[in-house]
């Protein structure tokens, strides 16, 4: 079998699961890894602590590895939004943000904002309600250090171009949420300055798998506001608090969970031997017969047809979602419904199972409306 093969086949969740954009579900080798340094970390031989220990180091030259970064601009962190509020509490000017973008994004800049005074926080206005370029030109000014974005929009599974962002803005800092697309959608990382991601969703890696990379330009930019002791340049013990180090790790608050770190790597090592871009093709093309099922039973598609990942949103009318979301429960699709739209979010391992249960969902609402047009003309 070809590494794309062995990763497509090592899916094993229950038919149906559409709902990749929320949580992933463990993979089996992730799931092996980590009972096998769970088993270490409970014998209390030194030997054993050590080697689970080695992890971190591990996961972090994959991450530096996949973003073409080196190793020490890499720091593992609890969470996506860990490393974006290090990122936002240390910089300073005017950073731009569509208040759309998930909450880990916007909090974080408005926290930092209230917090120290020494950020404005620049809302982007998205006619189109997604972050493009043309969008990012109107609104910068002079003030404008940074600039945030989502690499795939929670809401509408556009895929955000990050080298035409990088364009549009110059040498203003490039900031990038990337939890909804880093291992499933082939980026150009070099554009960006800060990365933060999570393991928890497409990497099959569970929580706790955060990660973060800050590149030379921004770490001389960025203060690490919030380094811990972790991230110091001296002695731990001495006296007084020496200064923070001046690699990633200065953004980091406490030791890093070595299990977290062993899973994180067992993901990151799948998604590498397999690669990023045959990977991103298998998904983009679940997601492209997702559209086609929807527009067979004229279920409206508001993701854009070009520029996508793995998350299909559909806005059918507020009568229809209902409807939807129930046909979906009721044929064992797992999928978001949230806000009168139904996310539907395929990986490259989603199977025809799961595309005729999928199918067969559309098909019964599809029904339902129509009985019930015919029940009130």
């Amino acid at each position: 079998m070809t590494a794309l093969e062995d990763y497509l086949d090592s899916f094993d969740v229950e038919p149906g699961y559409l709902n990749w954009a929320a949580y992933g579900p463990l993979s089996p080798a992730v799931r092996d890894e980590m009972r096998a340094d769970a088993e270490l970390l409970g014998s209390g031989r030194a030997s054993g602590i050590g080697l689970v220990g080695e992890r971190i180091d591990e996961a972090r030259d994959l991450l530096a590895e996949m973003l073409g970064a080196a190793s020490d601009e890499v720091t593992l962190q609890p969470s996506t939004a860990h490393g974006l509020t290090h990122a936002m509490f240390g910089l300073s000017g005017e950073v731009i943000v569509a208040p759309q973008e998930f909450p880990a994004l916007t909090v974080a800049a408005r926290r930092a904002q209230d917090a120290l005074g020494r950020l404005h926080v620049r809302d982007l206005e998205t006619p189109e309600g997604v972050v493009t370029p043309d969008a990012v030109r109107a609104a910068l000014t002079d003030d404008t250090t940074a600039v945030a974005v989502s690499l795939v929009d929670y809401r509408t599974g556009y895929l955000a171009d990050l080298a035409a962002l990088r364009d549009v803005i110059g040498d203003r800092l490039l900031i990038v949420d990337a939890v909804q697309g880093f291992g499933v959608a082939d980026a150009d990382w070099a554009a960006a300055d800060v990365v933060c991601g999570n393991g928890f969703k497409w990497l099959r890696a569970g929580r706790g798998t955060g990660f973060a990379w800050f590149s030379s330009r921004a770490r001389e930019r960025i203060e690490p506001v919030l380094s811990g002791f972790v991230g110091m340049d001296g002695d731990l013990y001495g006296p007084g608090v020496p200064a923070p180090l001046p690699t990633a790790a200065a953004y980091a608050v406490s030791p890093t969970d070595s299990l977290a770190a062993g899973r994180l790597a067992t993901a990151l090592r799948e998604i590498r031997d397999t690669g990023v871009a045959r990977i991103a093709v298998e998904v983009a093309e679940r997601a492209q017969h997702v559209m086609a099922l929807a527009d067979r039973y004229d279920i409206p598609v508001l993701t854009s047809r070009d520029r996508h990942a793995g998350i299909v949103s559909l806005i059918p009318t507020a009568h229809d979602a209902g409807l939807l979301a129930a046909a979906l429960a009721n044929h064992g699709v797992t999928a978001t419904a949230r806000g009168g739209v139904i996310r539907i979010s395929t990986h490259a391992g989603t199977g025809a199972d799961s595309m005729h249960l999928l199918g067969d969902a559309f098909a019964a609402a599809r029904a339902a409306s129509a009985a019930v047009v015919v029940a009130d003309s």
